[in-house]
């Protein structure tokens, strides 16, 4: 059990908040204008993938956030 309190973790979940929000930002200024006149289930298959993603490198990040090393 940790003794003190570490930085990683506040910093580690602004970190994740402000990633998210500029992913989805990415992605509704780069993606939603290609896919937007797609019937919706076309467009759901791609918004599941896209939705999946970003969990991906979240493994690591939260390794990072707990002991401060990347693996």
């Amino acid at each position: 059990m940790r003794e003190q309190p570490t930085w990683r973790i506040p910093v580690g979940v602004l970190g994740i908040v402000l990633g998210l929000a500029l992913y989805g930002l990415a992605i509704a200024v780069l993606v939603a204008p290609l896919i937007g006149s797609w019937p919706a289930l076309a467009q759901a298959p791609i918004y599941l993938v896209l939705g999946i993603i970003w969990i991906l490198p979240l493994r690591r990040y939260l390794i990072w956030m707990e002991t401060g090393r990347w693996g």
